[in-house]
């Protein structure tokens, strides 16, 4: 019998990819999606994976996973808003923390107690055990809190995975890549911090098999929770990035360093101290990465 999957936010770029890669490894997935969700990017395999659009009927939710039976929940939808105005508060809110207490709830209801949780790097600026770097990463550091009780108090088991920057040849977000990869077809100039951060770049498909190991794990361990980080396991400035990037597209990038300040609170050094999912390495290197923006 196959083992089951679901996904929330699959209909994201990272959760897409998650999605065709559990199906590829012989899983059978469900998602969870909002009504309004644009399912683009899951073209080709819609047919082939369980849909269920919540809109905000717990009791709905509950009844879509009791019929499931997902052996474990990947959980990847947030609402990922840098400088939030306050009109954005209410929904970081509810997507972080509302609707992940209530998925919370709906696994408890329904018997089903393993999750692969999502975090980030940047809840640890300066390296610092508790330092949210924006109120976005404030409430990914507060579910893990929920989390936590549904740990202790209903034996959920848990691996929660810390993201790196996620990039990739595909990546249709408005991600610095995609710009810089356009300024090196049009030749047009593009202003950009000093560069000298420190960045963790992880391709798509090595953070796919990453979360594949993570539901594989759960499956077997006894452990009840567990944290990991998804590092490529090495750092490079930003300077040095686009240095690549320009080499492998054999072609010339034009930033303007220096001509925009550094971000609020900026990440100059990410994390080190994660510990490493076990059995798992990152085998995209970034020269292969970016060699991968020439044939997409």
């Amino acid at each position: 019998m196959k083992k089951k999957v679901l996904i929330t936010g699959a209909t994201g770029y990272i959760g897409s990819h998650v999605a065709r890669h559990m199906l590829e490894s012989g899983w059978q997935v469900g998602i969870i999606a909002r009504p309004s969700s644009n399912f683009s990017l899951l073209d080709g395999i819609i047919d082939k994976i369980k849909i269920f659009c919540y809109n905000s009927d717990i009791d709905a939710m509950i009844d879509f996973m009791s019929n499931f039976q997902p052996d474990v929940v990947v959980h990847l939808a947030a609402a990922v808003i840098a400088n939030p105005s306050p009109k954005d508060i209410r929904t970081i809110v509810r997507s972080n923390l509302e609707f992940g207490a209530e998925l919370l709830e709906a696994m408890n209801q329904s018997g089903v107690k393993a999750m692969v949780n999502t975090g980030t790097y940047w809840q640890n600026y300066n390296s610092e055990e508790y330092n949210p770097v924006d109120f976005y990463a404030s409430t990914k550091e507060a579910f893990e809190k929920i989390i936590q009780y549904f740990v202790d108090a209903k034996n959920f088991r848990v691996i929660t995975l810390r993201l790196f920057d996620v990039y990739g040849e595909d990546d249709s977000r408005p991600k610095i890549w995609n710009k810089l990869r356009n300024c090196a077809l049009t030749g047009e100039t593009i202003e950009m911090s000093p560069g000298e951060q420190e960045i963790d770049l992880v391709h798509i498909d090595d953070v796919s098999i990453a979360y594949e190991r993570a539901c594989t794990m759960l499956l077997s361990s006894i452990e009840k929770y567990a944290m990991y980080g998804v590092s490529s396991g090495t750092l490079v400035t930003l300077r040095r990035a686009v240095d690549v990037m320009s080499e492998e597209l054999k072609c010339t990038i034009n930033p303007l360093w220096g001509n925009r300040p550094y971000r609020d609170r900026e990440v100059m050094h990410p994390i080190r101290s994660y510990p490493k999912l076990p059995n798992w390495e990152a085998i995209v290197s970034l020269k292969m990465g970016f060699m991968r923006f020439n044939e997409s």
